[in-house]
């Protein structure tokens, strides 16, 4: 077993293998779920051996590994917990992790759990605009058949948004899938007069019963819904059709009812909620002379130390589906850059090599968008650190402000998000002066405060 003694310290601080109900990990992070929760001494679990950090939220005892690693203790801790009850599945472990959430934590969980999936089709969607971008910078003339096949590689996945996101959500909520990806389709139909036309009065709408219908391009929460209407619907019809029918009569009542619901009843109303909703929060960010910017450059990684940051992916996908552009994405690089400066500020003020060594090796990930590892194994251990990340990261939001800087796509941050700007130069530039004065920022706010960080530490 590769990492023996960091299972033996964690199941030394955990109380033991019979103490343990339930674990998992994440990208970065392994979670255990406790029967005793009294038994773990924090000083003790901040000590495990290749551990960056260590927290409880939720109800879950979280130990910092970052990103591979975690990887290779969960499946040596996996191997030392096998016949144990708590070697269960998946399943039982998202049970007992929902069960420790508060509604508000169970509602953002709920929508990561849908969005998170479909984030590599619509990051490859993104990169796919940069590589357009790119070769109309480098003077490439595109014929129409060319052009045509760039706009389907890089506008599929966002005209059929819908579906994608029905079928994620018909998958969390344990419906048909199938039937996820039809109503998904039926939402976005051609027959259905195009929602961008409508609203930017290119076109009229259906008048069915007096109500006004359209497609539902670019919509987020009518897709959620829909999927969790086939899950409760299927559920219900089987309690009372027949086995003999149900082949048949289950699908096709889940599917008319649900669609009829969407398109007649609460459809319209949620879209128009969810359009209130988000161009507030749109209109937030976008407040004059750049406060909103200044304050989500500052604060965006709040939102990930609370797991909130799952929910800005709807205001992204928003972004992208009605303007083409994500000023979100420079915004959270530049928070997470201020933050990076702040942590290697702090390992350089160490004299001992081997906190040093530790703090530069939990501040790495988030080069390539990781960042609780900097967080809870570095910045958080000092306010003084937090904060002078967060003064780093307002400032590259207020320079995001003034270039005016939004990136073509989503879900790909600091190094990783330089690709969705390869086609335009002065874009790039912009995007690397954010990144360096957060990151340097950082590091001088730090160095400032080297005295009084040291004796915190």
């Amino acid at each position: 077993m590769k990492n023996e003694k960091a299972i033996k310290e964690l199941l030394e601080v955990l109380g033991g293998k019979e103490n343990i109900a339930n674990y998992e990990h994440c990208a970065t992070r392994l979670r255990v779920i406790l029967k005793d929760d009294s038994v773990v001494n924090k000083e003790k679990a901040e000590a495990v051996t290749d551990s960056k950090g260590y927290f409880y939220s939720t109800g879950q005892h979280q130990f910092v590994f970052g990103t591979g690693k975690v990887n290779e203790v969960h499946a040596d801790f996996d191997e030392a917990m096998s016949g144990t009850d708590a070697a269960q599945t998946d399943q039982s472990v998202k049970a007992d992790a929902y069960a420790n959430l508060t509604p508000v934590q169970k509602v953002v969980r709920t929508l990561a759990d849908i969005l998170v999936p479909l984030i590599p089709a619509l990051v490859t969607t993104g990169l796919l605009m940069g590589v357009r971008g790119l070769l109309v910078e480098l003077g490439m003339t595109m014929t129409p058949d060319v052009e045509g096949l760039f706009v389907m590689l890089t506008d599929t996945a966002f005209a059929f948004l819908p579906v994608l996101i029905a079928y994620s959500a018909t998958r969390k909520f344990g419906g048909n899938q199938i039937i996820g990806i039809v109503v998904g389709l039926m939402m976005v139909a051609p027959q259905l007069p195009n929602a961008y036309a409508v609203l930017g009065g290119d076109a009229d709408p259906l008048s069915i019963f007096g109500i006004s219908v359209y497609g539902y391009q670019g919509s987020i929460f009518p897709a959620i819904i829909a999927g969790w209407l086939i899950s409760k619907l299927e559920k219900w019809f089987r309690t009372w059709v027949p086995q003999i029918m149900d082949l048949v009569v289950t699908p096709f009542l889940t599917l008319t009812v649900t669609i009829a619901i969407i398109l007649f009843g609460l459809g319209p109303i949620i879209q128009g909620i969810e359009s209130f909703v988000i161009n507030g929060l749109v209109s937030v960010i976008n407040a004059p002379f750049g406060i909103g910017y200044i304050l989500f450059g500052g604060l965006q990684q709040l939102l990930v130390i609370t797991g909130l940051h799952h929910s800005i992916g709807i205001i992204e996908i928003n972004l992208i589906s009605n303007t083409g552009f994500n000023a979100i994405q420079p915004l959270t690089t530049a928070s997470m850059a201020g933050q990076f400066g702040a942590a290697i500020g702090t390992a350089l003020l160490m004299k001992d090599k081997v906190k040093r060594t530790n703090m530069i090796s939990s501040a790495t990930p988030t080069l390539f968008g990781i960042t609780e590892p900097l967080l809870f194994g570095v910045n958080l251990r000092s306010l003084r650190i937090f904060f002078s990340g967060v003064i780093a990261g307002a400032a590259g939001g207020l320079l995001t402000y003034i270039f005016g800087l939004a990136a073509p796509g989503m879900g790909i941050t600091f190094i990783p998000g330089l690709l969705l700007y390869v086609g335009h130069t002065s874009a790039l530039i912009q995007y690397l002066i954010v990144t360096a004065v957060s990151f340097v920022l950082g590091i001088v706010l730090v160095r400032l405060q080297g005295k009084q960080i040291i004796e915190e530490l």
